[in-house]
């Protein structure tokens, strides 16, 4: 039969040998704590600040040191709710801001502000109503870059102490009341109708000028052909002249032909029928007169004896009287 006291005995033994196990158990657990990349975690030692774990197997004093949620020291991106600010001019636009920040000291974080993202979203409502409130609606709507530095440069120095660094700070959308919205969209449209207008009377500015501008090049040009033209005519024509007179020298002409080319000249003049009335030079009877001349001298050699032929009798042609001279009319008496 078994004793109860050694039963109880044993018992007692494995309950104890239990609680030693699950008491090294949550002493290891509590001693050794393993912190990921990016991330930091603040160690209270009796309630005060000790040191701050870096990312890797760090050791604790169990039961003394106390470790607080661990920090992501990365870049965070938090978005705001949109935010009604006034304008200058009195106008409530809605605003959604987007900020870039990063945990830089986590003691700072952890100790200087209760709750460092609630303290950046106020704080950038804050300053962009004062930044905005100094701008109308259309600066606000084209200096987005400034508003967007302003906001940075105070927030970066007022979440400094708080062991955070703000890198940028951007304007998700500035959305204006309808009523402006419908407002802007017709000044919109009437500035591009004006433009447009603008456009289409300077491209017919332009249009009129190259075309004055290529029609008085034009006119240059042929007026330059038709002055060149004309010298190259008159050079010709020149030395045209100057050949026929140079031919009619070297020929030595006498003046029954010169008169006779002068009779054949006479024709062509009064072909144009431009020519109502022409006048007949006086150098006309003297023509006629070397052709009268010409002509009665040449009347005897051709009133000479006919040559015999060889198959018939010779024949002698009876001589044609010949013209009595005409006398030269009188000269009129010299004035005394």
């Amino acid at each position: 039969m078994i004793d109860a006291g050694a039963f109880i005995g044993q018992l007692f033994l494995i309950a104890l040998a239990v609680v030693v196990v699950i008491f090294v158990i949550v002493v290891l657990a509590r001693a050794i704590r393993v912190v990921p990349q990016a991330r930091a975690g603040i160690v209270e030692r009796l309630g005060r600040y000790h040191k701050t774990l870096n990312p890797g197997l760090n050791l604790l004093v169990p039961f003394i040191d106390r470790l607080r949620p661990l920090l992501d020291l990365r870049e965070q991106v938090v978005s705001f709710p949109p935010q009604p600010v006034i304008t200058e001019d009195n106008l409530v636009v809605s605003i959604d801001t987007v900020v870039y920040f990063q945990v830089t000291d986590p003691r700072a974080a952890t100790y200087e502000i209760a709750n460092y993202l609630v303290a950046v979203e106020q704080l950038t409502t804050t300053t962009l109503r004062n930044v905005v409130g100094g701008l109308n609606l259309e600066e606000a709507l084209t200096s987005r870059d400034n508003i967007n530095g302003q906001l940075r440069v105070v927030l970066d120095e007022a979440t400094g102490k708080w062991g955070i660094r703000v890198n940028r700070v951007e304007l998700k959308s500035i959305e204006p009341p309808h009523s402006i919205q419908d407002s802007m969209e017709q000044q919109m449209r009437a500035e591009r109708n004006r433009r447009a207008q603008i456009l289409t009377a300077e491209g017919t500015k332009q249009a009129a000028i190259l075309q004055a501008e290529g029609a008085r090049q034009s006119a240059i040009l042929e007026a330059e052909g038709e002055a060149k033209a004309r010298v190259l005519r008159a050079e010709g024509e020149a030395k045209a002249i100057t050949t026929v007179f140079e031919a009619i020298h070297a020929g030595r002409p006498d003046s029954p032909l010169l008169a006779y080319q002068y009779l054949q000249t006479l024709p062509r003049i009064a072909e144009n029928p431009s020519n109502k009335l022409w006048i007949v030079p006086s150098e006309l009877t003297e023509a006629l007169k070397g052709i009268g001349g010409a002509f009665a001298k040449g009347i005897p050699d051709m009133a000479g004896p006919a040559a015999p032929t060889p198959d018939g009798p010779s024949s002698l042609r009876p001589p044609e009287p010949t013209p009595a001279p005409v006398a030269d009319p009188p000269a009129p008496p010299s004035a005394s």
